[in-house]
């Protein structure tokens, strides 16, 4: 199958279930915000015309200005999300909230998807708590490869009038046995301050300047990068990270952290593809 969408589309997976229906409104309420057209998918093996047909009405009842189209796929549906991914703004999943273990045996849609698209991928995990929340939370590591990060969390922030916090995860095996620590970076004199806080300040000045209007923290925190981002991930109504291409083997086990962050979190988590450093060689 060779699928094709408006450019710029953003994709929705739908398969009848509580979960998808999560998604179903993300999805909705980000193309209301955006102005983006709606593309709703579902592939199996089965007729999924019916559960289509009825995801469709339920996003063009959500979102009355987009425009809204179905498709329908027989096969494996992350290959056909995949694939679409091309094409795509961002793709946006449910999740059934399994547990991190399980998941590593059974495999998902939302976590293979993750791993491969080449658009963002937004994966809408089950909330801890039903209601607003903290704004949103960007992972980054002070490169200027996290500007694609930094670019879908402040636009995100924006269009939906809310903060944005900016961490950057600085693995230190003593701090993490003491207990993660936070630090402000605005409580800080930069001049005197390590090499971990200038970099966060660095990277996010030119988003300040392009996002006046959103309130924004710097923190540095020691510690891992999934417990930070997932494991406390609840307070936040978006967690943002990113994940380097899988074909670069210095990247391999950074690349695996969107994954780590995605089966921990108790919110809903955009996983933001990165480019290369250089080419592969």
């Amino acid at each position: 199958m060779n699928p094709s969408i408006q450019p710029g589309s953003i994709v929705v997976a739908a398969d009848g279930s509580k979960h998808a229906d999560r998604a179903l409104l993300w999805a909705a309420a980000q193309a209301q915000a955006e102005h983006r057209p709606v593309v709703v998918v579902s592939a199996d093996e089965g007729d999924v015309h019916a559960i289509n047909a009825e995801a469709v009405r339920r996003v063009a009842e959500a979102a009355p200005d987009a425009e809204v189209v179905g498709l329908t796929a027989p096969g494996d549906p992350r290959g056909v999300l995949v694939e679409l991914s091309t094409d795509a703004s961002m793709i946006v999943l449910g999740s059934r909230g399994r547990g991190t273990v399980r998941s590593m045996l059974l495999g998902s849609v939302s976590a293979a998807v993750s791993r491969l698209a080449l658009c963002p991928v937004v994966v809408c995990r089950p909330p801890a708590e039903d209601g607003p929340g903290a704004g949103v939370l960007i992972g980054v590591d002070g490169t200027p490869e996290s500007g694609p990060v930094l670019e879908l969390g402040f636009a995100h922030a924006a269009l939906h009038g809310c903060p944005v916090t900016v961490v950057h995860c600085v693995w230190d095996v003593m701090a993490a046995v003491a207990g993660l620590r936070n630090v402000r970076v605005e409580d800080l004199d930069l001049g005197e301050g390590d090499e971990a806080h200038r970099l966060l300040a660095a990277s996010v000045a030119g988003f300040r300047e392009k996002y006046p209007d959103v309130p924004v923290t710097l923190r540095v925190t020691h510690g891992l990068v999934d417990e930070v981002l997932g494991g406390r991930s609840a307070a936040w109504d978006l967690v943002v990270v990113g994940r380097h291409p899988l074909d670069s083997v210095g990247r391999l086990a950074v690349g695996s952290i969107a994954t780590a962050v995605v089966e921990r979190a108790r919110t809903t988590v955009a996983v933001v593809p990165v480019p290369r450093d250089q080419p592969p060689g």
